[in-house]
């Protein structure tokens, strides 16, 4: 209903009742005035028929009374019916009177018994009558005195005279002065209504229009002018909200938008721009402690650990996947999963390129196509698979599982969320990975592409530990090109970077991945083979000496050369408890085949350090 509407029906109501209580509080008055106007009346009436009896008892003419009686009933149109009665002491001394004194309903005998007035209201369709019964006291007192006339004490009724008052016409006044009253609280209320509306709707208008501008202002829009035709404080308060609005929409308007550069659209998705700047600026600020907390992590590793904190803990994902895709090679790498076994096929580890996710590079969402990714194997499991580019070297998936369809959507609105804070990781990340390779390369010949010896040096115990847990074994082979030092001298050192490239190329060709080569210095090498026996060592010893002997060299003018290599073995923890003193034993087996022809491999054997020339 219209506002108002409303005001005026109220007020409207309000003016009713005031008038109806106003009515109703007339009508009791005017129809308890007729009452005692009637019995004023009546009073008056029976002290004119007391005074009149008085003197007709005075002069001897009592028997001439009712005439007296008669003229006063004929003469007051008012009185329906006047008659006396006398009580039982009078009648006992001056007989019963007249035949109509007599007593003639219970109102006269309780007037006589009582010696009270008693008057009673008779009310119906046809007229109101007032019954009214007045006593006349026997008094010793005043004029005339009673008691020489009455043989009766002071006090005692005489009689009493009644009467029956017709008082219709005062109700019928009392009516039309009630119909005047109402018409002329009608003419107000309408007066008064016109009045309201006149002086009321401009403000209403202004009401309206202010309801209109704040719902636009929840829906973040404040754009509305407010317009009025009231003046004075009316006119100011139009003013005073035109300019907030117009504040509002510079600064607050602007916010979501603002807001969208940092968090991208459908992340919060409300009708409440308020809530939803609220929901925003929360999330940023999560963001960004998240960003502070993992740019102080040292390693790749720990912020990966970071990102599957947050998917566990702030989305509550139960059972999900974390990949990490080289995207040089193709190679996919499982960092985390929270459960036994991956949803995805075993080749895609190899080729990720069979990841539908990483290949399309849009979100998979199992619900929206039956078997979408053909190399998901999962029953009575949905999933939600999201890709995420790092660099061009590195990109991340991550796979989310439910048994129930229903968490689908929930974790669809919650993937811009995920992209955001790895948005936020992506640069930590980068930094890292750049660290890793800066790390790398530092413990990395660039030469031969081998690990330095000061990797050997940062990581050996390492190694060792991991070995001795484990009850693993190391065959430790030291190498070293026969005569190099005369192909710097004769041929110069880019002819021996390269015999030494292509040893080191001979030696990544023949060792496992779980093998470590190193170069150790100048032309001699370390290769550490994980859990070989003694015969494996040879083999593997043999492979490296006869393929690098196989090699043949330009040096130019023509000319070729071909170099050998010599070898020593020593096996960890069989020869030395630490890797340290396998490596120097194995350059002491060295020392002997180049002592004893070159181009050799020699095992160590506890009788080389016995002797005191090999030590």
């Amino acid at each position: 209903m219209n506002t108002k509407i409303k005001l005026l029906l109220i007020v409207a109501l309000m003016l009713i009742g005031l008038g109806l209580a106003t009515i109703v509080n007339i009508s009791l008055n005017f129809r308890e005035y007729s009452i005692k106007s009637a019995t004023q009346k009546a009073e008056a009436t029976a002290a004119i028929v007391k005074d009149g009896l008085t003197a007709h008892m005075v002069n001897g003419i009592m028997d001439k009374r009712d005439y007296f009686l008669n003229q006063i009933y004929t003469n007051n149109a008012d009185i329906k019916a006047l008659w006396i009665i006398r009580s039982d002491k009078v009648k006992k001394q001056f007989g019963n009177g007249f035949k109509n004194e007599t007593v003639r309903d219970a109102l006269d005998k309780k007037v006589l018994a009582s010696g009270k007035t008693v008057q009673t209201i008779k009310e119906n369709a046809d007229g109101i009558t007032l019954r009214i019964s007045i006593p006349y006291n026997a008094t010793s007192t005043g004029t005339p005195n009673c008691l020489k006339c009455h043989n009766v004490q002071d006090g005692d009724t005489l009689g009493a005279i009644s009467m029956e008052f017709d008082i219709t016409h005062m109700r019928n006044d009392g009516m039309l002065t009630i119909l005047k009253i109402l018409g002329i609280n009608l003419i107000f209320i309408i007066i008064a209504l016109i009045l309201i509306n006149h002086y009321v709707s401009p403000y209403m208008q202004l009401f309206s229009n202010m309801q209109e501008g704040i719902k636009k202002a929840y829906r973040g829009d404040f754009t509305h002018k407010f317009k009025t035709s009231v003046t004075g404080d009316g006119k100011i308060l139009t003013e005073q909200l035109n300019t907030l609005f117009a504040k509002m929409q510079e600064t607050f308007g602007d916010i979501k938008h603002n807001l969208a550069t940092f968090i991208p659209q459908g992340c919060v998705s409300s009708n409440d721009p308020l809530y939803e700047a609220k929901t925003i600026i929360n999330e940023l600020s999560d963001i960004y402690k998240f960003k502070k907390t993992i740019e102080l992590d040292s390693s790749k590793e720990i912020v990966y650990n970071r990102i599957i904190d947050v998917l566990s803990n702030k989305f509550d994902f139960e059972h999900f996947a974390f990949y990490e895709i080289n995207t040089k090679n193709n190679h996919r790498e499982l960092i985390y999963i929270s459960q036994d076994n991956s949803i995805c096929s075993s080749e895609t580890e190899e080729d990720a390129m069979l990841c539908r996710a990483y290949r399309t590079k849009t979100d998979i969402i199992s619900t929206e196509f039956i078997h979408l990714c053909q190399e998901c194997s999962c029953e009575d499991l949905e999933y939600v698979c999201i890709p995420f580019d790092i660099n061009d070297e590195y990109s991340l998936v991550i796979s989310i599982t439910t048994k129930n369809p229903s968490d689908i959507a929930r974790i669809n609105k919650q993937i811009p969320s995920i992209k955001n804070y790895l948005e936020a990781a992506k640069p930590v990340i980068e930094s890292r990975i750049l660290t890793d390779k800066l790390r790398e390369t530092s413990l990395k010949d660039p030469m031969t592409g081998l690990y330095n010896r000061r990797f050997l040096e940062e990581f050996i115990e390492k190694f060792v530990k991991q070995a001795q847990r484990r009850n693993e074994t190391y065959a430790v082979l030291m190498l070293d090109i026969d005569f190099f030092k005369q192909v710097n001298d004769t041929y110069g050192h880019d002819v021996g970077d390269t015999v030494i490239a292509e040893l080191g190329k001979v030696i990544r060709q023949s060792v496992r991945e779980s093998d470590l080569a190193i170069r150790y210095g100048g032309e001699e090498f370390v290769v550490l083979l994980q859990n070989a026996t003694h015969e494996g060592a040879m083999r593997v010893a043999e492979l490296i000496n006869e393929s690098f002997a196989a090699l043949s060299f330009d040096v130019g003018a023509g000319e070729s050369i071909q170099k050998t290599i010599s070898i020593g073995i020593a096996i960890f923890p069989e020869d030395a408890e630490t890797i340290w003193k396998c490596i120097k034993l194995a350059d002491t087996a060295l020392y002997v085949a180049k002592t004893t022809g070159r181009n050799k491999i020699v095992e160590y054997t506890k009788e080389m350090s016995q002797n005191d020339n090999l030590r």
